[in-house]
């Protein structure tokens, strides 16, 4: 278990996986650091179920990784209007 969670997860609900794809493409779009700070926390919960195989354990702790570092960048959106 990680430090700072209660408990571990037997099997994630999709409520869990579907927020952190929501957070995760909402980040991608607008680079919102307060969405990649959530969906690395998500991540974080999801890592504890221990239903979870390793491969994707591993998967949602590199995320997790890489979105609590760039929680600091300053925002860079991906996507430009065509109108431009």
């Amino acid at each position: 278990m990680r430090a700072g969670h209660g408990f571990a997860l037997a099997v994630p609900p999709p409520e869990l996986w579907a927020g952190a794809l929501s957070l995760l493409l909402i980040h991608g779009e607008s680079g919102c650091p307060h969405s990649a700070l959530n969906a690395a926390r998500i991540l974080d919960r999801l890592c504890d179920a221990t239903d979870l195989d390793d491969a994707t354990r591993a998967l949602c702790e590199r995320a997790s990784n890489r979105l609590s570092e760039a929680k600091g960048v300053a925002a860079t959106p991906q996507f430009r209007s065509q109108e431009s």
